[in-house]
């Protein structure tokens, strides 16, 4: 049995962890849960599942937390850093489920590693800001990171049982979001609700407007860069609007593997739990004659240029793509705010990765450090539009 500790366990990705937890208790228990708001939700999950230890974001969090529960209930109810390490490290836990969303996912993932724990990832800002640091360490340590993004899920399948020496290319798939065909002068116009209705994937708000802007592609540029070792010159991304193929692995025979479902998260989440096995999940097989035709277009860099500006970052390296995650979760919060219009994102990420002095080599140290400034450096960009 696969004991688990779920970062991020009240957003979609742990919630649907939960539900594989729930469909196959015989495999899996949980340990501990981790959330940040959702206090409510939190409650309902530990009462389910049990766990020996909950996190939240402060002691006031905490304190509500503790009044949710029934008197008697045995947890261990930490909060803030401290409690974030303490449930990473848990000596119980075998897998962490990596889901906090943003750079807030960066260090418990690093501490669960140091503390010998496999990781089932989600939270591609993780490898983002700091794959060098990671891959490094997971490699040092003997860690597998199991990935759980459906791209780069897609293309670990496909890689099963193939030499990673005769691996061509990736090739990531993505749906395009809900503006693949607005044209670009109405993209001023573009509203949070208008941005939010991805077309194939239901995903928390932050992921959504990544989605809209490409930006989440472009993340996971960098991400499958650090997952699979290869430069990003040998990965290409497609506009696949059916969202059918996860994604494609070209090999150096002329050979594609593609690996395709319905769009649903618990494939590639169950996936990484139950690997090198498979569940018996009784999920829908795609209905290919009523879907028809599948269908592949290449993105538009100037239509959305934060593909664009992902793609340099991974070709520099360093600490830039630490400053365009950054800079990017600060200019989504303030769309999301109503404080700038949808087309103002890429303008402030541009110009924060333009002033950056890169850290060559970085550490933890420089890299947390340049996520810090480009954090100021994006909310005084947007200040600048909203005066």
């Amino acid at each position: 049995m696969k004991s688990l500790c779920i970062l991020g366990s009240t957003g979609s990705i742990g919630q649907n962890t939960l539900r594989i937890v729930e469909q196959f208790p015989e495999l899996f228990c949980v340990k501990a849960l981790v959330a940040k708001s959702n206090i409510t939700r939190l409650a309902e999950q530990i009462q389910r599942f049990r766990p020996e230890m909950a996190v939240v974001s402060d002691s006031g969090s905490a304190q509500k937390l503790s009044q949710l529960l029934p008197a008697g209930l045995k947890i261990d109810i930490l909060s803030g850093p401290d409690g974030l390490k303490a449930a990473a490290t848990l000596g119980s836990v075998t897998l962490v489920v990596g889901a906090m969303v943003g750079a807030a996912g960066l260090i418990p993932v690093l501490d669960a590693i140091s503390a010998g724990k496999d990781i089932a990832l989600a939270n591609k800002e993780t490898l983002v800001m700091a794959g060098d640091l990671v891959m490094g360490l997971a490699a040092e340590r003997k860690i597998r990171i199991l990935p759980i993004d459906s791209e780069h899920s897609a293309i670990f399948q496909c890689l099963q049982g193939n030499d990673s020496d005769a691996v061509q290319k990736l090739i990531l798939t993505c749906s395009g979001g809900p503006f693949c065909h607005k044209p670009m002068n109405e993209f001023s116009g573009i509203t949070v609700s208008d941005a939010l209705s991805h077309p194939n994937w239901e995903m928390g708000k932050k992921i959504s407007i990544d989605s809209a802007t490409l930006m989440n592609k472009g993340l996971e540029v960098i991400e499958a860069h650090h997952l699979f070792g290869l430069s990003r010159n040998r990965i290409d991304v497609v506009i696949h609007p059916q969202s059918v193929i996860h994604s494609m692995v070209a090999f150096q025979d002329g050979s594609v593997m593609a690996q395709m479902g319905i769009p649903d998260m618990k494939t590639a989440i169950a996936y990484a739990l139950s690997y090198p096995k498979r569940l018996p999940l009784g999920q829908a097989l795609p209905d290919f004659p009523r879907i028809g035709a599948l269908t592949f277009e290449t993105p538009d860099m100037d239509k959305f240029p934060c593909l664009k500006l992902a793609c340099i970052a991974c070709d520099v390296g360093e600490t830039l793509p630490a400053v365009l995650n950054a800079s990017n979760e600060i200019a989504v919060q303030a769309f999301l705010d109503g404080k700038i219009g949808f087309s103002d994102i890429p303008g402030i990420i541009r110009d924060t990765m333009h002033h950056h002095t890169v850290f060559t080599s970085p550490g933890l140290d420089e890299i947390l450090w340049s996520d810090s400034w480009a954090r100021a450096a994006a909310t005084t960009a947007v200040e600048k539009l909203c005066n």
